[in-house]
């Protein structure tokens, strides 16, 4: 019997939330994410996808131990097998957990990108961070260069390089191509394929679906804070059919190329959420099971989703 292939990260049942003022003196929690299942295999690309505001960043954030004091943890985390508590994040973070930043922010303004890039590795990895600068068709002088003297995809570029020289077994990338021409995009991402198949992981948090299916083996959808499905990226290449929640299917007819069909309603705000599924005021197959009760995630098909009717 084939053994059991071991997780490389396990996220069961997340929620986060954020204390606010609701007036000078009381305070509310604000549900951001809710129940958030992922699993994470070593050798594979998990792309996540979803609307603005469903939670994706969030959750790198939360992996990673980045989350700001008035935050609000629940559930557990696994790094191999073991519970990713604060201390472990630390230790961890930036070594054997990468992260490409969304925001070009994280660049400090006043150190040139070629000696960030190196970062604080002794030796330094000159001559295999100059060889990544090249292939991600970064000019030999960038390295000469601050973060104001470069173009938002030449930051994007330096960052994806920062991540790719460690020798981190986990790479979070939180929306690393904006800003790149097509085939600067396909570069970085043949970069993570590459790392992927060396047995080690990528979580590519991103709008581009269509990018993303080009390299990614499963894709996890977000709505609402939650995830709803996570399919093989074959059964979201192969359409509708393939899929299995409302939501799923009906981001595979909003791309650009399935008609760009978009359906009624929004995305709930975190502070108003439904009694019910998250999704069930936009679904036109919603019931009044759907309007009063939170499905749980459940197997389907080999895939997995947060659906009471999903066949």
């Amino acid at each position: 019997m084939e053994a059991k292939k071991k997780t490389l990260l396990e996220i069961h049942n997340l929620s986060v939330a954020f204390w606010m003022y609701n007036g000078i003196l009381t305070q509310d929690q604000l549900q951001v994410i809710s129940d958030l299942q992922l699993t994470v295999y070593p050798g594979e690309i998990v792309a996540v996808a979803g609307s603005s505001g469903s939670g994706k960043s969030l959750l790198a954030s939360a992996i990673l131990g980045l989350l700001p004091g008035n935050a609000v943890v629940r559930g557990h985390l696994y790094y191999r097998g073991k519970e990713l508590d604060s201390v472990q994040q630390t230790r961890l973070r930036g070594k054997e957990i990468a992260w490409i930043p969304q925001s070009l922010t994280y660049l400090d303004p006043l150190m040139k990108v070629g000696k960030q890039a190196d970062g604080h590795r002794k030796p330094y990895p000159t001559q295999k961070r100059r060889a990544l600068f090249q292939r991600l068709n970064l000019p030999k002088e960038t390295e000469n260069l601050y973060p104001f003297q470069l173009s938002g995809g030449m930051a994007r570029r330096v960052l994806v390089s920062t991540a790719m020289l460690t020798d981190a077994q986990l790479v979070i990338a939180d929306e690393p191509t904006p800003g790149m021409s097509l085939e600067q995009a396909l570069e970085a991402l043949k970069l993570f394929r590459e790392m992927a198949d060396q047995g080690r992981a990528v979580i590519l948090i991103t709008h581009d679906i269509d990018l993303a299916l080009a390299f990614a083996d499963k894709i996890a959808v977000f709505y609402a804070g939650t995830t709803v499905e996570i399919a093989s990226a074959s059964e979201f290449r192969m359409g509708p059919a393939a899929l299995r929640h409302p939501y799923s299917k009906a981001l595979w007819q909003a791309l650009p190329q399935n008609g760009f069909q978009p359906i009624e309603g929004f995305q709930p705000y975190a502070g108003a959420l439904p009694k019910g599924c998250l999704f069930a005021p936009r679904c036109s197959q919603a019931t009044k099971e759907c309007k009063e009760q939170k499905p749980a995630i459940r197997s389907v098909r080999g895939g997995e989703v947060r659906c009471f009717y999903a066949t």
